[in-house]
């Protein structure tokens, strides 16, 4: 039994805080798991950001409601979904992943969550677990699933490492240059006849 399990942002949406850096003017916050491994420094740093800058839920959900997946992104995973089970796993959280969720057509998302206030302050964030999607994918194998997985980030390498097949995809230079025995796609064509080169079909 195969499931793929699949990177949001970067992979199928844009990068959710460089939307917001540049609809709030605030570059700072274009920094992602491209550039800290650490997610919970890179959120807690984040939400310092906002705290500064007088921001909240309300201004993020603005832009996440003006962004759109990128090309193509849609029609890949309604393809894969045709042929195998999709998860996607996702550092996000649930109040931002919902319009993007309606527009690819509501694939499953495994996320985290937000702490916010009656003003709309974003006061803390809760992981589901630690390491999610290394964790998530380990999770799945011990119910006797077979996983492949693809992200561009640090944070997926955990879970593209622990599949029988994993696939970096739309990458930084850096992160494929450390990781060469990890092959890595830059568009929707190449990553499906990998992912269907890997089922079990």
């Amino acid at each position: 039994m195969d499931i793929v399990c699949l990177d949001l942002e970067g992979v199928l949406v844009p990068e959710i805080w460089i939307a917001f850096a540049e609809a709030s003017g605030i570059p700072e916050l274009k920094r992602t798991t491209r550039d800290e491994p650490d997610y919970n420094k890179l959120m807690n740093w984040r939400l310092g950001i906002l705290k500064q800058h007088g921001l909240g839920l309300k201004e993020i959900q603005e832009t996440i409601a003006a962004i759109d997946p990128m090309p193509g992104a849609k029609e890949f995973l309604d393809e894969l979904r045709s042929l195998t089970q999709v998860i996607i796993i996702s550092d996000t959280f649930s109040q931002f992943a919902g319009p993007l969720m309606k527009k690819l057509g509501w694939p499953t998302i495994f996320c985290n969550s937000l702490e916010v206030d009656k003003s709309g302050e974003i006061t803390g964030f809760k992981m589901r677990v630690e390491n999610s999607k290394y964790t998530t994918v380990r999770a799945l194998q011990s119910i006797g699933y077979d996983t492949i997985a693809s992200g561009d980030s640090f944070n997926d390498l955990g879970m593209i490492q622990a599949s029988k097949a994993g696939f970096l995809f739309k990458s930084t230079n850096a992160i494929k240059e450390a990781h060469p025995e990890l092959q890595a796609f830059e568009t929707y064509e190449e990553l499906l006849a990998a992912i269907k080169g890997a089922l079990d079909v």
